[in-house]
């Protein structure tokens, strides 16, 4: 298959996409339920079946419309929500801390596995290579994006769970109102200030700043720690 084809281009971003999105929500769930919450279990959530976690427009819409309008050089999808009581964890403060954190836990890991497989290519037949090589870098880089963007601390965010968990009660009652706000910044912070920016002639890419230059720097790093040149 040629590299330079759109066909090529999604099909190394369809596989690394699902994986790490579907991994992530399966976290979320299985570590409440170890900490006394069995809702995503009951709800036949923790579970490796991408169907059980597709959301229409986050998992598939979503992503279809990025890769396009970029050519298939970027794109960003989530996951429906494992559903958490919190109030049914053991210490529902501190769990919801760790709750909040396997999802992005998992995609760091996922990061690293994904870096350290490109040591097996010199095995597989070389027709192989371009296309495992091309889903491999994926992974490791939507991976470090899902894990960074998630642990943005605003609500509903893993970063705003973690932050509630954390912070003293006054600050972590205002950090909790954001919640209903917070995919509405969120959203605005993506698509609306990078639009604003192309009008007035200003680069306004936040989801770059915060997200796509540190997953980057990250992705090299991993590289460099697992001696992938």
């Amino acid at each position: 298959m040629d590299e330079n084809t759109l066909l090529f281009k999604i099909s190394t971003w369809l596989l690394p996409i699902m994986l790490a999105v579907v991994l992530h929500e399966t976290a979320h769930g299985f570590v409440a339920w170890k900490l006394g919450d069995d809702t995503a279990k009951r709800q036949g959530r923790l579970t490796l079946n991408p169907i059980r976690h597709i959301d229409p427009f986050g998992t598939v819409i979503l992503p279809a419309m990025l890769l396009l309008v970029t050519g298939g050089k970027m794109s960003f999808g989530y996951a429906k929500p494992v559903p958490v009581a919190f109030w049914n964890l053991n210490n529902p403060r501190r769990d919801m801390v760790l709750v909040a954190i396997a999802g992005p836990l998992t995609n760091l890991i996922l990061a690293f596995l994904s870096a350290a497989l490109f040591h097996i290519l010199i095995y597989l037949p070389d027709w192989s290579h371009a296309w495992l090589a091309a889903n491999l870098s994926m992974s490791v880089f939507f991976n470090l994006i899902l894990c960074i963007f998630n642990m943005i601390p605003v609500p509903p965010l893993d970063g705003g769970r973690v932050a509630v968990g954390i912070l003293p009660d006054p600050l972590s009652s205002q950090v909790a109102r954001l919640e209903r706000a917070g995919f509405a910044i969120i959203l605005g912070a993506l698509f609306l200030l990078p639009f604003i920016g192309d009008l007035i002639g200003r680069e306004l890419n936040v989801f770059w700043w915060i997200v796509g230059k540190p997953a980057l720097g990250m992705a090299r790093f991993i590289f460099s720690i697992v001696g992938v040149g």
